[in-house]
Parts: C-alpha cells; structure tokens; sequence
C-alpha cells in the first residue's frame, strides 16, 4: 500500500508539471475500464463527459478521468487521454472502432504563473506517458501545481493549495482511495480540532483570517472583488463491486470529506466536482465504503496542504514562520 489511490488495482497515475508555467494536469487510467459517478456541488464547475456518468445513461464504463489546470482552456488536455487510449484500443467499443470515454474537471490557475500557460492535448497524452501504479507524487505537481486556497482578500493573501491522495483497506480486501486538488476559495482545516492549516492570511498579523467569519461580517462586496474562480477536484476509487447508480451516490457521499476539510466549501465561487469509480468485484456494506471515501478525501486534502511548497510568490502553509 502507497496511501494513494494507485493502491486500487487497476488504477494508474500520470502527471504533467509545467514549473514555469505554474500549471499542469493529472490523469487516472483506468484502462479496463470503471464503472463511474459523478456529483457536483460547486457553482463555478468546469467539467467535460459528466451527463453520461449519471443513471439512465447507456455508456457503462469510463477508461480514465483527467484532472486539469488552465481553467477551462485546460479541458483540451482530455484530448491527449483519449489519443493515448486509442492507440492501444482502449475505449467504448462502437461499430467504427473504440472510443475512450475520458470525463475531465478543471481548476482556475490562470491568475498564478503565465496566463497564457495552460495544459492541452500535447500534456494531456504526457501525463498518460507517465502514468504507473507506483506511489504517487503529491503537492504542487500535476493539476495541483497552480492550486491556491484562501483568496477572500485576493492572492496577495492566499496560501498554497496543491495534489493529496490517500488511501483505506476494509474487510474483505476492499480498497478505498481518493486524489483531491484543493484550489478552494475557503480555508482548509484540521477535519477533527477545525484549526485553519492554510487560508486568507491576516494582513498585519502572524495568523490566518477565518472566510466563514469573514462572509458573516458581510464581507461579501470584497469578497467579490477577487472572486476569480476557485475549485476542489477530485477522484474517489474503490475495487468494491458497486453498481452505476450506487457509484454516483459515492460521488455525493464523498464529498463530506470535503465539508469537514474546507471551510466554507462549494461556495458560489467555487467549482467543487467529485468522480467516483468502481473496479473489480469485492463486496462491502456500502455505508462502510462510503464513511471510508469521506475519511479518504479529508486526508488527501490535508495532504495536499502539508506536501505544497512555496512557488509564484504564494507561500506553503509548511513555509510559514508562525
């Protein structure tokens, strides 16, 4: 076990970091294929192929999710995935040949590092070169290379967000992992004590800024001065045999990982999109795969938090002298 999602089997990794761009893309193989969800609770969402992942739909399966920088410039990167797949006659089998089904979200990164700086299909068939299921790389790598958090007072006062991912074994075998990039709007927080470990930081103190405190002391005209557009992505996994629409209902499950590690979360500013996937055949309860992805997804973004580094002149909460 990597404590990372490539400890689901059947699922590898691949990232693309551009340092000098400040940007970059994930990609999750999951080449054959995962039953897959989706649930979105932010309202700035940038996303690609999620009709398809709800019930009703007829495409069954997915054969990788990409995770991009570059806001929705950045959706061009799914591109390079599909190229990828196709080559190796990866995909949704049709009477033509295969088509790969490649869901993707992004996050806004445009205003760190150059503009005009933002993956396409070039970097996304990078990221797949790349790929392994070997221990992931976390921090400001791949999607989470341009992640920030705490932006009420506009990145002169934001702090670094960056990539985690961590990972869970049940009875039974069952593996639950999740990916996360946190590019929240909000603070993220201790998920047990709620003590801000990386947010708005105070302009004349030593101490991070409350956003909640802020919102309810009808901060709101600042606020949305600098309410460029902010997100939480990510990938729950599990190798527990879960059906389509039990998959979607992970999706929303997961996302009180998110609640507990971000403070306020899927704000009118942010674009919060969780997938889900579903490889193999173990069986579980699933309320027990479902408390695990939240538990899962509240590590990896607190991981992503602690593994950041300071680049583009925001500092890691690691790098801070308090």
């Amino acid at each position: 076990m990597h404590n990372a999602i490539s400890d689901v089997s059947g699922i590898k990794v691949g990232h693309y970091t551009d340092t000098e761009g400040i940007t970059g893309c994930t990609v999750i193989l999951c080449e054959q294929g995962a039953v897959a969800g989706v649930d979105v609770s932010g309202s700035a969402p940038g996303t690609r192929e999620t009709e398809l992942l709800h019930p009703g739909h007829s495409v069954e399966k997915v054969h990788a999710i990409l995770l991009s920088g570059g806001s929705a410039f950045g959706l061009d990167a799914a591109g390079g995935v599909m190229k990828y797949l196709e080559e190796r006659g990866v995909g949704h089998e049709t009477s033509a040949g295969v088509v790969p089904i490649v869901p993707a979200a992004i996050l806004y990164d445009i205003n760190i590092g150059s503009r005009k700086a933002r993956p396409g299909v070039s970097e996304g068939y990078q990221a797949c070169l790349a790929a392994s299921s070997a221990e992931v790389a976390e921090g400001c790598v791949g999607a989470g290379t341009g992640a920030t958090v705490g932006k009420f007072l506009g990145m002169k006062r934001a702090t670094k967000g960056g990539l985690g991912t961590a990972s869970q074994q049940l009875a039974k075998g069952v593996v639950v992992a999740a990916l996360i990039v946190v590019n929240a709007f909000g603070d993220v927080v201790e998920p047990k004590t709620g003590k801000i470990i990386a947010g708005t930081r105070h302009p004349r103190g030593k101490c991070f800024l409350s956003t909640s405190e802020l919102f309810k002391g009808d901060q709101f005209k600042r606020a949305l001065l600098f309410s460029t557009c902010n997100t939480t992505i990510g990938v729950v996994a599990t190798n527990a045999r879960l059906t389509k629409e039990q998959v979607n209902r992970l999706a929303r499950t997961a996302h009180a990982g998110i609640a507990r590690s971000i403070d306020p979360c899927s704000t009118v500013y942010d674009g919060d999109v969780l997938f889900a996937l579903s490889l193999g055949e173990r069986g579980l309860h699933f309320d027990a795969v479902g408390s695990a992805a939240a538990e899962v997804v509240a590590t990896a973004i607190t991981r992503a938090i602690l593994q950041a580094e300071t680049i583009g002149g925001v500092p890691a909460a690691r790098d801070l002298a308090w």
